[in-house]
């Protein structure tokens, strides 16, 4: 299992390959792999058969899984790693630990 702390709908930047310094969301976080799916970076040509889904088939632009170590999330404009903050708050009467994301770079709470 691969441990990443990033998050769908997280803005990253691609910081290695072939798409290098382009931004996007990230769609989907697959941890068991450690791979995530960036919007409009990683495209690929995929052919597909005609199917009930897909009446017509043909060929499809879509994009394709990246390693999560190629992309680093974005903070106010500029890249940082991220690290977590852990928080003993009360909650109902009773102490709970609630752990945060923190930008490195600066050290504000992310959510």
């Amino acid at each position: 299992m691969y441990k990443t702390r990033l998050k769908s709908g997280d803005t990253v930047k691609v910081i290695s390959g072939k798409d290098k310094g382009k931004e996007g969301k990230i769609l989907t976080v697959d941890r068991k792999n450690g791979k995530v799916i960036v919007e409009g970076v990683n495209m690929v040509t995929k052919h597909t058969k005609p199917s009930a889904a897909n009446q017509q088939g043909g060929i499809v632009h879509q994009e394709s899984a990246l390693n999560a170590s190629k992309v680093m999330y974005v903070h106010k404009g500029k890249t940082t790693r991220l690290g977590v903050k852990v928080v003993k708050e009360d909650r109902n009467g009773r102490t709970k630990n609630v752990r945060y994301r923190v930008a490195k770079s600066t050290g504000e709470v992310i959510d």
